[in-house]
């Protein structure tokens, strides 16, 4: 409990125990790493100033999910939805393949699981945790006014009873089942997306052994056996630009055209939304070694890679995974 003989110091542990978890609920609200990072600054920041008012009626995490549900509404006041390429436009043959860019607040954004994610000794409760940070299911909740995209979180994701939402939202336990089953309509009309493409944690030796040929496919540019890892339905996203593509045809076609400069690269894992990602570096002919290009993230089903998808914005993304913006080559590394 905090309460106004609580030190500074004391404050700064108990509020700063409640990060990750605070950034996790958010990321699922506004739909941005960096935007998710900066409200929950805020949330600690609001409850440093308020916490000789805070009177203990409820838990300091429930207060602290007051506020930052607060700030999260706030800032979804100007309407903004973040989006995936394919919830903005259709799919784009190879033939017609132009990279139009959109201002960085158009797209949902990539994040890393340690953000986002606390550690849990439970499996099942680990495993719900990453569901709910998918960019499918993430693009999902974007679909959600702000006060229903609230109560689905609390209610299906934190698993907080219906009173403690109603308390927290200053309503009626009536106004959050109707909210709720609100909510879950509108998801349910969506299909379900994404809903089967989630992978086991740890991966299991099927998942680890696509994910081995992947890279063994993609830093050998090796078009064929990339083919053979796509699902025939699987795409392939490159925010900031609208573009997508649909089908392995079509992806290899682009990669091996206006992608060719991606041929030599190297990828270094990376743990982002739930599933299995990368740091993608291109070759760079200046120094011999290589440059940040992408974060790559994974959706797999049924042993097959359904989406590939490319976060180009390096200088952003890089330093948020904690992984460098160059990589020595391998006369570097002799040496």
């Amino acid at each position: 409990m905090v309460d106004g003989t609580a030190t500074a110091e004391d404050l700064d542990v108990l509020l700063e125990r409640h990060r990750v978890e605070l950034t996790g609920y958010c990321y699922r609200m506004l739909g941005s790493s960096f935007e998710a990072e900066d409200a929950v600054q805020d949330t600690l920041v609001r409850a440093w100033r308020s916490h000789a008012k805070f009177e203990g009626r409820s838990s300091l995490r429930s207060w602290l999910y007051r506020i930052a549900t607060n700030v999260c509404l706030d800032m979804l006041s100007a309407g903004n939805k973040r989006a995936r390429p394919m919830d903005l436009t259709e799919s784009t043959p190879l033939a017609r393949a132009a990279l139009a860019p959109r201002p960085d607040h158009t797209w949902l954004e990539p994040v890393p699981d340690t953000r986002v994610l606390p550690a849990v000794t439970d499996p099942e409760e680990a495993a719900v945790a990453k569901e709910s940070v998918r960019l499918a299911f993430m693009a999902a909740l974007q679909q959600l006014p702000p006060r229903q995209r609230a109560v689905l979180i609390l209610r299906e994701v934190l698993a907080w009873k219906a009173s403690e939402v109603a308390e927290l939202l200053d309503t009626s336990v009536p106004s959050v089942n109707s909210a709720l089953q609100r909510a879950r309509a509108t998801l349910a009309e969506r299909g379900g997306e994404g809903a089967d493409a989630a992978v086991s944690d740890p991966l299991d030796p099927e998942q680890q052994k696509l994910l081995e040929r992947y890279v063994a496919a993609f830093e050998g540019y090796d078009m064929e056996a990339l083919t053979a890892l796509l699902h025939e339905d699987a795409v392939m996203t490159m925010p900031p630009f609208d573009l997508w593509l649909r089908g392995p045809s079509d992806i290899t076609g682009f990669m091996t055209t206006l992608g060719s400069a991606c041929e030599g690269s190297r990828l270094v894992p990376v743990a982002v939304n739930g599933q299995p990602g990368f740091a993608q570096y291109k070759p760079d002919p200046d120094t011999g070694g290589f440059t940040a290009w992408s974060v790559q993230v994974l959706e797999i089903s049924d042993g097959r890679l359904t989406g590939f998808h490319f976060f180009l914005d390096t200088k952003r993304w890089f330093p948020l995974f904690d992984v460098p913006l160059h990589l020595e080559g391998e006369a570097d590394q002799s040496e």
